[in-house]
């Protein structure tokens, strides 16, 4: 059954969009109760906006049951008060096409959709992909550019492309040659930093925030870091910038989500464990992203 659709255009999902771990239970079965109170626990400090089912929500090992579930789930926690974008790119293009039809019933604001993985298809190929996948809704779509874990860029010539699709409205652009930023900007898309520690340059080029893992714990700081650029202050900004270099050494301490689980658990948040190939953080680990913690100001030093 449908709910009612939030209307959202792509330029008012916000500036600062929380990409959202998946908490599960001991079992091993996603923790639904717990993903609403994170959820608002965003909304209510910095986020605009939250993805739902995407990498950071340890998508591939998620059924399509439990995906669309996740984004309900959203939907009625939020939805009333902040863009709830659904993640549905994945590898094939039929499937993507599935999942972006089903959240678009269930009232989703936008679509996340990632470069198609490990396949490697040329570029007229990604450009077919959001063709297709542009068909399912009349709602925006957020390009996701992650070359390093996708293998494949996407070139500035396909970025122009795809901006000619008329629900194509941002890219998530997780690749730091500002030419290519600055090259989507030119487009008229809006532009989103995909890795944390490209918000401020990306802002100081155009963009208009980004679609975050730090926003978990830092959400109030990036929602400040944002203003002061939006109300010219970029020193502000930067400073902002600066005093998080411990959540963007905390990020690098091992593969996202592991770093941020630990770190909710930390702080507090029952998030639970990960489904393979995902594993727990490790003692050294954990100690590490304490000490990240620690020295944002989080958490007191033992």
């Amino acid at each position: 059954m449908s709910v009612e659709y939030h209307a959202y255009t792509c330029n008012v999902l916000g500036h600062v969009l929380t990409a959202m771990v998946t908490p599960f239970q001991g079992d091993g079965s996603v923790d639904y109760d717990a993903f609403q109170a994170l959820a608002r626990h965003l909304v209510e400090n910095g986020s605009d906006g939250v993805v739902v089912a995407g990498t950071t929500g340890e998508s591939p090992t998620l059924t399509d049951r439990e995906r669309l579930d996740l984004i309900r789930a959203a939907l009625e926690a939020v939805g009333d008060q902040a863009a709830v974008v659904a993640g549905t790119g994945t590898y094939s293009t039929a499937h993507s096409v599935h999942l972006t039809e089903a959240a678009h019933e269930l009232g989703a604001s936008a679509f996340l959709v990632v470069t198609p993985y490990y396949n490697k298809p040329p570029q007229r190929a990604v450009v077919a992909h959001f063709e297709a996948i542009a068909q399912a809704s009349d709602r925006p779509i957020v390009v996701y550019n992650i070359p390093a874990r996708v293998v494949v860029n996407i070139e500035p010539e396909t970025i122009s492309r795809l901006a000619e699709i008329e629900t194509v409205k941002a890219v998530k652009q997780a690749n730091a040659d500002l030419d290519e930023a600055r090259h989507i900007v030119s487009t008229g898309l809006d532009l989103f930093a995909g890795d944390d520690n490209l918000v401020q340059p990306f802002l100081e080029l155009g963009g208009v925030g980004g679609v975050c893992v730090h926003t978990h714990i830092v959400g109030p700081q990036v929602a400040a870091q944002v203003r002061a650029m939006q109300e010219g202050d970029t020193a502000r900004a930067r400073e902002i910038d600066e005093s998080l270099a411990p959540v963007y050494d905390l990020l690098g301490v091992v593969t996202n989500p592991i770093a941020i689980k630990a770190a909710l658990r930390l702080l507090g948040h029952p998030v639970g464990g990960h489904r393979l190939p995902m594993v727990d953080a490790n003692e050294d680990e954990i100690a590490r992203v304490r000490g990240c913690l620690e020295r944002l100001g989080l958490l007191v030093a033992a």
